[in-house]
């Protein structure tokens, strides 16, 4: 049991490192909460630093939530009960709750897309890659971000249940976990929904701002 904790501690505070305010802070002194959506995701650090600020924190951002799970397989041990894909599912749950309610930002973070990314990258690859061309399509088409991020969340789920290739008692908690994370994601971007239903959300340009 005090290894679960460790874990899902350690894969909350990864989740909660905000590397988008650390971008803000350091390539222009701001803070990225007061500035464009006020979001704490990739996202808002593309528009409001540019583009390579931006997809630093898009790598980053993925990459503490595949971090998380790997945390979660190294320190594994079947002394709790629990296999090893469960101690990762726990783990890339913390760390998407840790980066939208990040404990170094007020508990104000982002919208959890990319961190979830980087888990389901790691535990579902072939699921993330389905969900990953959803993403590009809607967004190479229609120039919405937000849009091709509540798609491809909403699209996990089935990816999930269509490609897992794991043990069925496995697939089906992967499946569930992946409902919770699509469903968190698709209400983060309530704000995005309304925007588009309204017709004034921002289109994506490769220029930020």
């Amino acid at each position: 049991m005090y290894t679960v904790i460790l874990v899902v501690a350690l894969a909350y505070l990864l989740g909660a490192i905000p590397f988008s305010l650390i971008a803000g802070r350091l390539t222009r002194g701001i803070d990225l909460r007061g500035h464009g959506s006020g979001n704490l995701g990739a996202a808002n650090a593309f528009r409001t630093l540019g583009p390579v600020a931006g997809v630093a924190v898009l790598l980053l951002d993925a990459g503490k939530g595949a971090a998380a799970v790997a945390v979660a397989a190294l320190l594994w041990r079947d002394s709790a009960g629990l296999g090893r894909t469960d101690l990762e599912l726990l783990a890339g749950l913390a760390a998407v709750a840790g980066h939208i309610w990040t404990v170094f930002g007020r508990f104000k973070g982002g919208k959890g897309v990319a961190t979830a990314a980087g888990v389901f990258a790691a535990i579902a690859p072939t699921a993330f890659a389905a969900c990953v061309g959803i993403w590009v399509v809607v967004v190479g088409l229609l120039k919405y971000i937000s849009l091709g991020s509540i798609l491809a969340a909403a699209c996990l789920p089935a990816a999930v249940h269509l490609t897992y290739t794991g043990g069925t008692g496995d697939r089906w908690r992967v499946f569930w976990v992946s409902v919770v994370v699509a469903v968190a994601v698709v209400a983060r971007h309530r704000s995005n929904i309304s925007r588009l239903l309204h017709g004034n959300e921002r289109k994506f340009s490769l220029r930020g701002g």
